[in-house]
């Protein structure tokens, strides 16, 4: 049987080698994936550290949800729908700061920390019905954390978050082990950027080993002249690959490529790091971890990561996609410090992410115009499909049981559309609404007082 659901025909619109530019254009198939992905499976919100102390908020969004993200009066991180429970308004408007509540400023209910209802103007002319306990904030079903990475799902019932992240886990511990103390920090904020297309082109982009030649064309010029000579990463010796981690996840994966890149993805954009903050980011990791992990958090230098649906970690960044319509995305980049290395370090981190991926850099805003013409190229749909079949002869599988092959093929491409078929066509990951199910939501929700204790 065809996976058919809403009356749309997935198996067709997505092939082995191919896609369907529907996919990309048609309003139902995004409202179908915004419930199905965005408000059932896990979804990225943020970090911990962008909330360090009691009261500190950041606003969020879980697929089309506005989420207030707080720490509470005890130290819990909360994860909490942005809506009054009397008649619907927002209750908080600011993006990030520190509050001691929550006030509604349509008819003034105010909440704690936690989401509860801490009182209403004119209590008097309630009644017995009126249950304040039954009426706070609404949690949002169920929150996790992975190495300071909240995550939260809509939906009640489902894997639990270890299973979600399966493989992709050892390339966020490649990533936080950057830092000699295992903790990024992204308290310095971020930078926001729409774009006027399909959410999906973004998170297919930043998974791409063949498009930096041509988008980016003078950029690896000035690297090759920088450098005396040619880059391997875009020849056929080159030993960088493309891996299918499975669950949607995917990555470019540089380990294999000669020499200690150490501090040299980050800074490549400026010039190298001098010796000195080479050795003395060297000799931190190997005290930290030991020869050996240390040697492979190294040769890592971060990771080249998507995390299925909406995150992204390129070496000195987080990126994640918001999408708002079917042809409208947000994307918020967080450029991520390391903590226990010394400031020129971490201001090195910063200059290698504003070279690139800035409002004024060398690389984004070549990205975020292609994904503008490719929407508007969708719309000649004579000859519809979208074609990925680069490498599909040649990959293989390896010893740990993903998909490699080289670093310009579209295995990412293609792994990335065999999962999102299956989740679009009720097959994979996330539960369905089954009474009980839904019976599940309202309890994790806050309609009925039992929920799962949220991260410190």
């Amino acid at each position: 049987m065809k996976p058919r659901a809403n009356g749309i025909d997935y198996d067709a619109l997505v092939e082995t080698d191919r896609v369907h530019s529907r996919v990309y254009t048609d309003p139902a198939i995004f409202a179908d994936e915004i419930a199905k992905i965005f408000h059932r499976g896990w979804v990225f919100v943020g970090h911990g550290s962008e909330v360090p102390n009691p009261g500190d908020f950041r606003l969020k969004r879980i697929g089309a949800m506005p989420v207030i993200m707080v720490r509470d009066h005890a130290g819990k991180i909360q994860l909490l729908l942005n809506r009054c429970r009397h008649r619907g308004a927002t209750v908080c408007q600011d993006e990030r700061g520190t509050a001691r509540s929550f006030r509604c400023a349509y008819h003034g209910w105010t909440y704690k920390l936690d989401g509860a209802l801490a009182g209403v103007p004119y209590p008097e002319a309630y009644d017995e019905s009126f249950r304040r306990e039954e009426l706070g904030l609404v949690h949002v079903p169920r929150i996790a954390e992975y190495r300071g990475f909240i995550f939260g799902s809509l939906s009640a019932v489902g894997i639990q978050l270890d299973e979600h992240l399966g493989c992709a886990r050892e390339q966020i511990d490649l990533f936080v082990e950057m830092s000699p103390e295992g903790e990024i920090d992204l308290s310095p904020g971020a930078q926001k950027y729409n774009f006027a297309g399909n959410w999906k082109l973004q998170i297919e982009n930043g998974m791409d080993g063949y498009h930096p030649p041509v988008v980016h064309q003078s950029i690896v010029e000035a690297l090759e002249k920088r450098l005396g000579r040619k880059l391997e990463t875009y020849t056929g010796q080159s030993r960088a690959m493309t891996r299918d981690l499975g669950g949607g996840h995917v990555m470019l994966d540089y380990r294999q490529c000669q020499g200690n890149r150490s501090l040299n993805m980050t800074t490549t954009y400026n010039g190298p790091p001098s010796n000195s903050f080479q050795a003395e980011f060297v000799d931190a990791i190997r005290r930290r971890y030991g020869e050996r992990r240390g040697a492979e958090i190294l040769q890592a230098s971060g990771t080249h990561l998507l995390v299925f649906p909406n995150l992204i970690i390129l070496g000195v960044q987080l990126r994640v996609i918001n999408p708002l319509s079917v042809a409208g995305t947000e994307v918020t980049v967080y450029p991520a410090l390391l903590r226990g290395v010394s400031d020129a370090i971490n201001q090195l981190r910063l200059r290698g992410h504003e070279a690139f991926f800035g409002s004024g850099g060398m690389g984004s805003p070549d990205d975020t115009e292609m994904f503008e013409r490719m929407q508007i190229g969708f719309a000649a749909d004579v000859e519809p499909w979208v074609y990925l079949g680069r490498g599909m002869r040649t990959e293989r599988r390896d010893d740990d049981r993903t998909t490699a092959g080289h670093i310009m093929d579209e295995i990412t491409q293609r792994a990335i559309w065999r999962h999102w078929k299956k989740l679009m066509a009720g097959e994979g990951g996330a539960a369905k609404r089954s009474r009980s199910a839904r019976g599940a939501y309202r309890r994790a929700a806050g309609i009925e007082a039992q929920r799962a204790e949220p991260p410190t």
